[in-house]
């Protein structure tokens, strides 16, 4: 993934109060991801002439410490800030930028950004807002879900009724997010954040209607934004004479599916005339969030199992 300085200035401009000062020329500017989280330099930082950060933050320390340097050694000070390629200088609460600082931005096309808002504020901003654009992420196929409060991608080969199960979801009250086209980000080392991309925002396709803004039809509870994965079903379809072993039948087609080296959970639901998804969808959710808080059913039935088993020993 990657970032330009003006693609960064239009995106934070009303949120920070951002002004061009200088250095327009270097608008084209490129931050691509790296492994930032495990070292030097940092996306964004306060003015550092040792490790540059990609972003620098220029605030009222660091004016008056300039104020501070010979006129030699300022010059010198300022071209080392510049010569380190950052993708943007900005100063902080609305103060001048000096003129010997522009004219350095000018001279070597380095963005001259001055904000309203104070240090702290712009490197939580622009941290945050640098680490979500340079994440990873991947788009995947299926129908991207909230049901029952956590994300739920439900996938499968075309033609098996994710969006008509989409649909009845919708309809008992759940929030679609995106369909046909989901994408991802790691926004963490375990978590993956799911969106909509801006084309198919509101949208659901549905065999035999067409395109369906969900928005319109059911209002704005009936989509969400962005939700995080939390679990994945898949859609298989049940060829006739198919059997299911001991174990599956106890403990259900689980496992786990890797996306962008996150592992998440997964459960299978065969697809058959007369089963309705919907309501193994939401059994499938509600399973779910009993064993992440600690009670498997398949295994309280086996407990029960050998203690009734005990119990009968003479």
């Amino acid at each position: 993934m990657r970032i330009t300085a003006r693609e960064l200035f239009d995106q934070l401009e009303q949120r920070l109060g951002l002004r061009w000062v200088a250095g327009q020329r270097g608008e084209v500017r490129v931050l691509e991801s790296v492994d930032h989280l495990a070292r030097r330099p940092a996306l964004a930082g306060y003015l550092n002439t040792i490790h540059a950060n990609k972003v620098q933050i220029v605030g009222s320390e660091e004016l008056d410490y300039l104020d501070t340097l010979a006129p030699d050694k300022r010059r010198q000070f300022l071209m080392r800030i510049v010569s380190d390629t950052p993708l943007a200088l900005v100063v902080t609460k609305d103060r001048e930028a000096p003129a010997d600082l522009r004219d350095a931005a000018d001279g070597t096309d380095t963005p001259l950004w001055v904000s309203s808002h104070r240090g702290h504020e712009l490197l939580t901003y622009f941290q945050y807002h640098l680490a979500r654009a340079l994440a990873p992420r991947v788009t995947l196929h299926g129908v991207f879900m909230e049901v029952h409060s956590i994300g739920v991608l439900i996938t499968g080969d075309s033609g098996l009724g994710k969006s008509e199960l989409a649909l009845e979801l919708i309809s008992r009250g759940h929030r679609l997010v995106a369909d046909d086209a989901p994408e991802f980000t790691r926004i963490a080392p375990d978590m993956l954040d799911g969106s909509c991309p801006e084309m198919l925002q509101d949208l659901l396709e549905v065999r035999g209607i067409g395109m369906l803004n969900i928005r319109q039809m059911y209002g704005d509870t009936a989509v969400k934004r962005n939700k995080y994965l939390r679990l994945i079903v898949q859609l298989q379809r049940q060829e006739p004479g198919q059997g299911e072993d001991a174990l599956e039948r106890l403990y259900g087609a689980i496992g786990t599916q890797r996306l962008l080296d996150v592992d998440i959970p997964r459960i299978t639901l065969p697809v058959a005339a007369g089963r309705n998804l919907a309501v193994l969808a939401e059994a499938a959710v509600r399973a779910h969030l009993l064993k992440s808080k600690g009670f498997d059913a398949a295994q309280a039935f086996i407990d029960r199992q050998a203690h009734q088993m005990r119990n009968l020993r003479p």
